[in-house]
């Protein structure tokens, strides 16, 4: 079965009341109190976004995310008590999408949720329907839009999905500065993003593109404003 939602958090009455609020919202969603009920969920079901605690009793959620994206590309985004930077980083740099801070306003939340979900299915679609040779060029890479991978001297680099969209947002918006507002509105759909959480994807996007990604010739920061994607040799 599908879930546009899987909820992992070992506080089950949180857990069941923000399913049970998703699901009155027309949002279809289910949840895992620990690492095997997670893993368990994902013999029979799939799911289009996992909001993942770190905390899960006597596991973590960070080795619950490596485990997930060795297997799978879909959004993930970390709700923890924890607000430490450190914590967001790690979160983020092991594969999460975005980091949401406890306690949270379920709707701000369940808001969010749709506009990712919606992004989500959208970019899906979009891919989905492209031509199998959907080749980008960008210097010294390719990107291959119909399988989400960066092709450098011959070694494939998959993206994961919030890399994958801001890659396509700037490619569709190359020799423009992209304001930093822009990004969160058009890839996260909320203005509740943090900075720490696009930087650090751009900063794997540009593990993956440059050279040298301390000195990018392409993905550029801009100052003040914020990034621009560049056709340099």
């Amino acid at each position: 079965m599908h879930y546009s939602v899987l909820i992992v958090d070992d506080e089950q009455e949180l857990s069941e009341y923000t399913c049970k609020y998703f699901n009155m919202s027309g949002v279809s969603a289910a949840y895992a109190l620990d690492q095997k009920s997670a893993l368990d969920f994902f013999e029979e079901n799939t799911c289009s976004l996992i909001l993942l605690d770190i905390n899960l009793g006597e596991d973590s959620g960070f080795e619950l995310c490596q485990m997930i994206r060795a297997k799978m590309n879909v959004p993930i985004f970390f709700i923890s008590a924890r607000q430490a930077e450190d914590d967001m980083l790690l979160a983020l740099s092991i594969g999460g999408d975005d980091y949401i801070c406890k306690p949270y306003s379920l709707g701000v939340l369940l808001a969010k949720v749709k506009a990712v979900l919606k992004r989500y299915e959208e970019s899906k679609s979009n891919v989905e329907s492209e031509e199998p040779k959907n080749l980008v060029k960008l210097g010294k890479v390719t990107i291959d839009l119909s399988k989400a991978v960066v092709i450098r001297d011959e070694e494939k680099l998959p993206l994961k999905s919030m890399e994958f969209r801001l890659l396509v947002y700037m490619l569709n918006n190359r020799n423009r500065i992209i304001k930093k507002e822009e990004f969160f509105e058009k890839i996260w759909g909320s203005e509740f993003v943090g900075d720490v959480t696009l930087n650090v994807h751009i900063r794997h996007l540009r593990e993956k593109i440059e050279e040298d990604p301390s000195n990018p010739i392409h993905i550029k920061t801009v100052w003040g404003s914020g990034f621009i994607l560049e056709d340099a040799p």
